[in-house]
């Protein structure tokens, strides 16, 4: 069962940001180029999380369990809005479903390069069931706040012309 913390829905003409909220570690960056633009902003997690007491940001708590909170993301996002994640399948979703989707580290999934970024995810799947160790990400360092920032604030300048 969805628990929103409100009854409002996100379908608007207006851009909204939904962040993957469980795993980001750019939630106050959005929500300060969120509060810049004055753009509606649904926290979506499947447990409790302090979010800054604004009427333009809402929590929204999902039951636990794999891609709860991924669906609830998928089936609420459209045309004009941004989705923060750095979950590849909900960036697929997302884009389907006419959405940006953009990564913490400021790179955007795009039509045109979701379909690989799917792919190495299999392959990286199938090489880490076989008992191979990968590593994982690169530490999240100041410049890639940076780049989240600046590309966030571009996406935001794309959706707002194209909702005109």
């Amino acid at each position: 069962m969805t628990r929103l913390m409100s009854a409002t829905s996100p379908a608007s003409a207006v851009t909204t940001i939904f962040i993957d909220a469980d795993a980001c570690p750019v939630k106050d960056e959005t929500y300060k180029v969120a509060a810049r633009y004055g753009l509606k902003t649904y926290v979506v997690s499947n447990s409790f999380m302090m979010i800054p007491t604004s009427p333009m940001i809402e929590r929204v708590i999902v039951d636990a369990g794999p891609d709860v909170a991924d669906d609830w993301i998928a089936e609420h996002c459209g045309p004009g809005d941004i989705v923060v994640t750095n979950d590849i399948p909900l960036a697929d979703r997302c884009l389907k479903a006419g959405a940006a989707a953009l990564r913490p580290d400021g790179r955007l999934f795009t039509v045109d390069s979701i379909g690989a970024a799917l792919a190495q995810r299999a392959i990286m799947e199938h090489i880490r069931s076989t008992g191979e160790i990968t590593g994982g990400p690169k530490p999240f360092d100041r410049n890639a706040r940076s780049q989240f920032l600046q590309a966030l604030d571009q996406e935001v300048h794309k959706a707002k012309r194209a909702k005109r």
